[in-house]
């Protein structure tokens, strides 16, 4: 009797203490993210997925934000942007998230901020395009943490003044990525002294740029300027390789990413871009303000992934980590992680720079977030 007693007490305490611990956990903070995991932009989305996965579960096993576990809800665009909108919409309506990080693109970006600012809710975008963020009297809610194209150009453009190269043939894609890059290289140009003398263009389904580069060659340019994502960068790099132009090759920021280097195979071989930091982590001075946050980063996605993260995925580590910082700071308040976003983000250390946002900057990144980076034996090196 004593025993069968016994037994059932401990039953009930079981599940007494079960029934405690779940009414006392406390509710995750969600988060949602796009990022284009499949289609033609998967080499952005999928180390963005990747990078947003292994940080949630990094903060969790900590113990999450002030004992509430993060819970990020993983939307695939697919690429495209009318996917893109029924994500956010699906995030929103559905899961009542708190923020948005991404899209991985500037068409995609694009196409829900009127989503984000109609339901007053906070996103920082993984794309490039000034228009995302500008002007800011219109993108009250959007941030981004990919470094400004105008940005990219007055770094690459520096550099080319430092070499005595002043005449460039641009080659750009046309998609929202390339526009974009099209009208910084021109209204930057001036400023330094640069000169374009050939403006071709390809599409993104393009396979061969053989004439396009062939014009520019012809133009009597010192350089050419490529400007693309995907597979475009590769093929473009692959013509110039072969045609033996005899002037180099500089691509854009959306170059950073290993992969590209062994698409391209010995073609690479000293090629020339303005990249962030994350690349060539291991190449700076241990005292740079950048070094311990892209270390640590660089190595935890590595030793999970058996891969590099890149840049793309260093700009999901930026846009989450921003999103855990004002969590910490304000709780789950759109408003409030809002205004943190705005206002506290100030000499933060992220993989992309040293980010200082305002009510008049939501990116908080200029030229000086670049390294000029070459392709030297297979690898990223630091140009002297």
């Amino acid at each position: 009797m004593k025993k069968g007693f016994f037994s059932i007490f401990l039953v009930f305490l079981m599940v007494f203490c079960l029934f405690t611990a779940v009414t006392n956990a406390k509710e995750p903070y969600k988060i949602g993210a796009i990022f284009s995991v499949t289609g033609p932009a998967s080499f952005l989305g999928e180390p963005e997925k990747n990078a947003v996965i292994m940080l949630q579960d990094q903060i969790n096993k900590a113990g999450g934000i002030n004992g509430h576990p993060i819970e990020v809800i993983i939307e695939d665009s697919k690429s495209d942007e009318t996917h893109a909108v029924l994500a956010a919409k699906k995030l929103i309506e559905k899961d009542n998230v708190l923020a948005i990080i991404g899209p991985s693109t500037t068409g995609e970006s694009m196409a829900i901020i009127p989503i984000m600012t109609n339901a007053k809710t906070p996103m920082i975008s993984c794309a490039t395009g000034a228009s995302i963020t500008q002007p800011v009297s219109e993108r009250y809610w959007i941030f981004k943490v990919a470094q400004y194209d105008f940005s990219v150009v007055e770094a690459l453009y520096s550099y080319l003044k430092k070499q005595s190269i002043s005449k460039v043939g641009i080659l750009t894609i046309t998609t929202s990525y390339g526009d974009a890059g099209r009208k910084a290289l021109h209204e930057v140009a001036p400023k330094f002294g640069i000169t374009i003398v050939a403006d071709e263009r390809y599409g993104p389904k393009d396979t061969d740029m053989t004439t396009q580069l062939t014009k520019i060659k012809a133009s009597g340019a010192q350089a050419i300027i490529n400007w693309s994502v995907g597979p475009g960068q590769v093929i473009v790099t692959k013509n110039w390789h072969a045609l033996k132009m005899g002037i180099p090759l500089f691509q854009s920021h959306g170059w950073g990413s290993k992969r590209n280097i062994e698409l391209a195979g010995k073609a690479a071989e000293g090629v020339i871009a303005p990249l962030g930091r994350i690349v060539v982590w291991d190449k700076l001075p241990d005292k740079h303000p950048q070094k311990a946050v892209l270390k640590k980063f660089t190595q935890d996605y590595e030793a999970r992934f058996k891969s590099e993260p890149g840049t793309f995925g260093g700009h999901a580590y930026d846009s989450f980590m921003m999103i855990v910082e004002a969590l910490r700071k304000v709780g789950p308040d759109k408003k409030k992680i809002r205004d943190y976003l705005e206002n506290e983000i100030k000499n933060w250390p992220g993989t992309g720079g040293i980010f200082n946002m305002s009510p008049n900057e939501h990116c908080g990144l200029d030229r000086t977030a670049f390294e000029i980076v070459v392709v030297k034996n297979g690898d990223w090196e630091l140009v002297k």
